[in-house]
Formats: C-alpha cells, structure tokens, sequence
C-alpha cells in the first residue's frame, strides 16, 4: 500500500499504526465525566478544609491555649447556670403536671428506711430484759432467752436496710436535670415539656458527645507523645518543670472533655512533695479532678492494651509507682515502694484513695490502713460531686469503663467541689487504724458525707469473721460485767 509520498507499508506496518493511534485516542465519555464531577469534587475538599480549620482553631484558642496557661473563659460557668435555670423550670412544670393528672413523679427514697435511735448493745438487751421480765435486773442471770430477739431483730433491719448495698447504687433526684436515666418514674406530661427534653438529647449527643470525644483522644494523645519526648530528657530540674507543665496541660484538656466544673477550696493546704494525699473515692475520674490542680505520683497496678500504653509514657517523664500483678498482694513490697517515694523530698506527693473501690459519693467507707501505716504526713481531700448535672458514681459491676465514660459524656457536665483539709500526722500512741479512722472522719465531715465503718470491698465479698467477732465481745462483756458486779455485791 502506497500514500502520497509514495511511501510503501506492508499489513503489519498498518496494524502497529491502528494500534498506536487506538491507544493515543482519548475516551471522550470519561473526560466527560470528569469534567463533570471535578467541580463538586473541589468544593467537597474545600468545605471540609474550612471545617476542619474552623473546628481546630475553636479548639486551640477556647480550649487548649487555656489548659496550657491554666486560665478559664468563664463560658463552663455560664452554661452550669444556664442549665439550672432550665431545670428548675422544668421540675415545677413536671411537678405541676404530675399533679394534675395524680402521677406518681418520684420514687420514695430515703437514707434510713428504718428508724433508729442511737443507743449502745447493753442498753438495748436491757431494755428487752426489762419489758420481758419482772424482776429485778441486779439478781437476773448471765444469760437470757430474751437476748436473742436483740441479734434477731438487727438481723432482720440489715436485711431490710442494708447499710452498705444502697452505698453503691445511684440515688433518684428530687429534681428533673432533663435526664431519663435520672428519673425512671417519667410520665408524658406536656409537649413543650417533651420538646425540650428532645432538644436537650440532640444537643448532648449531637454536639456535647462528639465535641468531648474529640477533646478526650486530643488530651490522651498529647499525654502519651508528650511524656514520651519529656522521657527522653535527662533527669533535672527542667525535665520536671516540663513534665509538669505537661501532665497538667494534658490533664485539663480531659477534664474539659467531661465539662467539668471544679470549685476548690482552701488551696493553701494543697499536697507537698513528700506526703501522701488521701481522698473518698466515687469515680475513675477522680484522678483527673484532682490531677489538673496538681501533679501527683499515681499508684497502680500495670496493665496492658491503650492503659499499659500511658503508664509506660507517663513514668518516663515522672516517678509514678506501678506494680506488677504478682507484687501487689505483698503488702512489705507495696508499703517499701511507698515509704521510699514518701522520704524523697523532691518526688511528688502520692495520690491514693485508701477505700479501695468507688461508693456513691453519699459516704464515706473503711479506709484500708497500709497508706497510713508509713508514717508519712498525710494530706486529706474531700471530693463532693453535684447529682444534679450527671451522677459520677461509676457502678463497676453494672457498667463497663467504656460504657461508664460514654454516660459521663453524654451528661449535661460533671460539676463537683474539693476541699483541701490541713495536713495531719500520726499521734503519738496512735496505730494505723485509728489514724485512718480519724482522717477519715474529717474528711466525711468537710464534704457533708456519711461516716461509715464498712469495709467497701463487701460490694462483692462477704463479711469478715472480724465483724462478727466484734459483736460477740461486746455481747460478752455484757455477761461478764453482770457477773463482776454480783461478785462484789
């Protein structure tokens, strides 16, 4: 085949030029296309850039600039008052309509189904013997049929009201916060009413929960890289000013992650370095409440997956005391670690919480005595959390820790109080339990918490012979002192 210029191709010349011009040859309808979805495409990337921009910058200035340099807005405490408005608004339109139409609106609660008065073993066995018996009690025997109905009677009143197992679920309110899981008696009452219940859900879990989610992997992320770099200093004063710098910057961040509002009080007698710090103990996030107030030496047991994570970072920046399961059981091991980090001076004061597991933050149970066994200063806090804007109180045998913290986020906010007591030291004479005891009591005292003697861990173990011992004594020193005074007579 011939073309002008005379020019000879042969079959297979041809069908390279075919191919080579098919494959050259764009395809219009794709080019199309694009041209076509090019312009959405751009806008799509352009809108989300500004959102992502806008979102960080409100994040950087209102919440991160103001964790690092320790300053607040004040827009936490105007939205808490804004909320307590709402909700006394409702709580008299929901009281009015449960009115009118005869609706049971609270449950009936109270601290002491059973009414008792004050009185010791001995008088009340002698008050059963003498409206059991006419004779007189001087001549009466060691021991009568009459005592029984006493412990039958107490065994029964701790069945009905039991002391310890109300310690560990939440209290209903007297009052709506626009909750449903804090008023299960809720009945329809009027529109506006159930609008504004809607409106309320949409913006907790609309834009409280994703704004906190956020706010929450922001500040756990920083921890963890932070400390990392900090670890890498060596130790002196800089590498410590930095951790610290660090650890509260990062702790803040979190606690404006649950929208926390914290009032303390009497900051003079915040914890030193060298001391213990003890606290009641109602929730996971204690911690962080006090943590972004001051920098402390956490105390735990190691654990693996993201926690193993944090604890690995945060004790390359600063001397916090883990365990390992093993150790945690020898008590000489535990309370060597403690005494050694208590004696340096230069070492942040310990944080623990002596009893044991979380209580409903309407009392105060047993203090575990090896913290106060040191003989080290220690430094009482109480922690009192407002029920009013989400209950804090974490149910570990109801709730998981995810669970748990996807319930703190989603509340209105977690509003509380810590009161920083004045140092106390161990008395002369004193033994570990009595001085547990006693700053126990103080602390009860300053949050407006109930002092109980229970141990905390009957939440899910059974009662000590020790207990039982220790009525059997009293019953007994009734019978022998009986028996003293016949014998002088």
């Amino acid at each position: 085949m011939e073309d002008n210029n005379n020019n000879i191709y042969t079959p297979t010349d041809m069908d390279s030029f075919v191919s080579n011009q098919t494959r050259q040859t764009p395809k219009r309808p794709a080019f199309k296309m694009g041209l076509f979805f090019n312009p959405f495409n751009n806008l799509l990337c352009i809108l989300l850039g500004i959102s992502f921009t806008v979102w960080f910058t409100l994040l950087l200035v209102f919440i991160i600039v103001p964790a690092i340099f320790g300053v607040s807005f004040g827009i936490r405490r105007l939205y808490m008052k804004t909320l307590l408005k709402v909700f006394k608004w409702a709580t008299l339109r929901l009281e009015r309509g449960a009115k009118e139409k005869n609706h049971l609106l609270y449950k009936p609660y109270s601290n002491a189904i059973i009414a008792r008065e004050p009185t010791s073993l001995e008088e009340e066995i002698k008050e059963i013997r003498r409206s059991g018996s006419n004779r007189d009690l001087d001549s009466a025997s060691e021991f009568e049929m009459s005592d029984i109905f006493y412990f039958a009677r107490r065994g029964v009143e701790s069945i009905m009201d039991d002391e310890v197992t109300k310690r560990f679920s939440a209290e209903e309110l007297q009052s709506w916060n626009l909750l449903t899981r804090s008023n299960y008696n809720f009945h329809y009452i009027s529109l506006r009413l159930t609008v504004l219940w809607g409106l309320g859900l949409f913006i907790r879990y609309g834009f409280l929960l994703p704004l906190r989610v956020t706010l929450a992997f922001t500040g756990v992320g920083l921890l963890v890289f932070l400390t990392s770099i900090v670890g890498l200093l060596p130790n002196g004063r800089v590498k410590n000013f930095l951790s610290e710098k660090v650890h509260l910057m990062c702790y803040r961040i979190c606690v404006r992650a649950l929208t926390a509002i914290i009032t303390y009080h009497d900051c003079e007698n915040k914890p030193k370095n060298g001391g213990i710090c003890v606290a009641n103990h109602t929730s996971p996030i204690d911690v962080i409440i006090l943590a972004s107030d001051g920098c402390y030496a956490m105390v735990g047991q190691i654990h693996g997956g993201l926690m193993g994570v944090i604890q690995r970072s945060m004790v390359k920046a600063c001397p916090h005391i883990w365990f390992e399961r093993s150790e945690v059981k020898d008590r000489h091991l535990v309370a060597k670690r403690l005494s050694d980090h208590a004696e340096d001076k230069s070492k942040l004061p310990i944080l623990i919480f002596p009893e044991g597991t979380c209580i409903n933050n309407t009392s105060v149970m047993m203090f575990k005595k090896g913290s106060f066994e040191i003989g080290s200063k220690v430094y009482p806090v109480a922690i009192k959390y407002d029920p009013r804007f989400g209950d804090a109180f974490w149910n570990s045998s109801k709730y998981g820790m995810v669970n748990y913290l996807l319930r703190m986020m989603s509340s209105w906010a977690i509003v509380c109080s810590v009161w920083y007591l004045p140092p106390m030291c161990r008395e002369e004479g004193e033994d570990a339990v009595q001085f547990a005891n006693r700053v126990k009591a103080a602390i009860a005292r300053q949050g407006g918490l109930v002092d109980l003697l229970w141990d905390g861990g009957l939440k899910r173990g059974k009662v000590k012979d020790t207990f039982k011992e220790e009525q059997q004594k009293l019953y007994s020193k009734i019978l022998v002192g009986a028996q003293e005074d016949r014998s002088r007579s």
